[in-house]
């Protein structure tokens, strides 16, 4: 995967000659090669270069295309990017404003040549339409969250904690080849699941709602799934909470398409939890994107104006959390398109029971 020329048509298409590329994930964005350090420019021209050290140099210059890899080790780095925007005109550089400490911001002020432009929006509305190389990636990492999950409910006992569920969910993801956990799973059961990012315990499984919150890494792209089953026959809120909150998500991904606002689309759940009286208690927005991040642009929430466009991929998430009682989250990842969107969880979402 390599978006260097997507990323040099954008630029070019703006005020800057050039952008640099600080942060790991979008320098993996642009060159498919994941590392932990490097500083990348793309010039509007079509050129772009990697500044590298030794650790990585071999390793980069084999593997990525369409840049010049070069290693920092024989001068210092800054010095060597001076003299690549001497010659290829760069004096207005985009750099990414919204990751950038204020101590390095300034450091890099103070050492480079060219002036600095907002470049943020640049690399985020990139990264929010998925190519359909991303696309296949996105949904083999919810194929590997979704079987894990199914293989995982058979572990579920009175006996199990919270935490070792949690582990033993991570595990089946890694052995049905995740990379690694998109973030640390959330697995709380009975009133601790009122809190929407609770964090597993070290005690067995409470009598009410579990929710699970979890993700795989591959490939260096993420999914998101949450499913709430309950421990223990449910009682009559309980099932009425549950079958709210899964109108509100089917009402969404059925309403979801291309040119909808984020703002919209929230709405749409949050008018279905809100017709029920539960309005007060879905704490959070919507949606977020999902791709190389857990959470990435764009957001479905009560005050976002963000446009949906067709390739978009978010989570379509609604809850409703009584405290101290208990809560209910279901959690899928939808790709928009321009008439509708496409669903990529095929986990079932009928309330599961389990003995207490």
């Amino acid at each position: 995967m390599n978006n260097i020329r997507k990323i040099s048509a954008a630029v070019k298409a703006g005020e800057a000659q050039a952008i640099f590329v600080t942060s790991d994930q979008n320098r993996y964005y642009a060159t498919g090669f994941a590392s932990s350090a490097g500083e990348l420019i793309i010039c509007g021209d079509g050129s772009a270069a990697l500044f590298i050290d030794a650790r990585y140099f071999e390793d980069a210059s084999r593997s990525i295309s369409d840049v010049e890899v070069i290693c920092s080790n024989d001068k210092p780095v800054y010095e060597l990017m001076n003299d690549y925007f001497r010659a290829h005109g760069v004096t207005d550089l985009a750099v990414e404003e919204g990751s950038l400490s204020y101590a390095r911001y300034t450091a890099l002020q103070s050492k480079l040549s060219a002036r600095f432009v907002p470049g943020q929006d640049i690399l985020r509305d990139l990264r929010a339409v998925k190519s359909p190389e991303e696309m296949e990636i996105l949904v083999a990492a919810q194929r590997i969250a979704d079987r894990a999950f199914t293989n995982t409910l058979k572990l579920i006992t009175p006996e199990i904690t919270e935490r070792e569920l949690a582990a033993e969910l991570t595990c089946q993801m890694l052995k049905l080849g995740a990379q690694d956990k998109s973030f640390d799973p959330i697995v709380v059961s009975g009133s601790l699941s009122s809190v929407p990012h609770g964090k597993p315990r070290d005690v067995k499984l409470q009598r009410g709602f579990l929710t699970m919150d979890f993700g795989a890494l591959y490939r260096g792209y993420c999914s998101d799934t949450t499913r709430t089953v309950a421990i223990g026959e449910p009682t009559e809120e309980m099932v009425r909470v549950y079958n709210t909150v899964l109108e509100a998500q089917v009402t969404a991904i059925k309403a979801a398409k291309a040119g909808m606002t984020g703002r919209e689309l929230d709405g749409v759940a949050r008018k279905v939890i809100a017709d029920a009286g539960y309005g007060e208690y879905f704490t959070h927005s919507l949606s977020h994107g999902v791709g190389i991040d857990i959470h990435e642009y764009p957001t479905c929430a009560p005050k976002s104006e963000a446009v949906l466009r067709s390739g978009d991929v978010i989570s379509m998430e609604p809850g409703i959390y009584l405290p101290g009682k208990f809560g209910v989250r279901i959690e899928d990842v939808i790709e928009i398109k321009e008439d509708g969107c496409f669903d990529l969880t095929e986990l079932p979402k009928e309330l599961l029971v389990f003995c207490a």
